[in-house]
């Protein structure tokens, strides 16, 4: 898939649609973004009488699940950086794409 390297597009700091410049980044875990996010899902898994198991607690082991496996793709987090402002903000709905490039 190939994205243009600059893009006009809604600064919501700038609150005006602005020039922005197209990067691209490697998508980030819930525990690289901020420290106390991917907790729950790890308290889950811990082990007996630590937090709630809940949707975790009676189900069957991963192995047996039938989309287990690597994926054929990955996520990518595209990242518009302002041209005012020089803020950046990230793409919501991060595009699943074997190949990425900024033409």
């Amino acid at each position: 898939m190939k994205i243009p390297k600059t893009i006009k597009k809604f600064c919501p700091h700038c609150k005006k649609h602005t020039e922005q410049k197209v990067s691209l980044a490697k998508k980030k875990t819930a525990f690289s973004t901020h420290p106390l996010a991917g907790y729950g899902k790890k308290r889950a898994h811990f082990g007996k009488g630590f937090g709630n198991l809940g949707r975790y607690g009676s189900k069957p082991a991963i192995s047996k699940f039938k989309m287990t496996g690597k994926k054929q793709t990955k996520k990518t987090d595209v990242r518009f950086t302002c041209s005012v402002c020089q803020k950046a903000t990230v793409e919501n709905n991060s595009r699943r794409t074997k190949k990425l490039d900024i033409v």
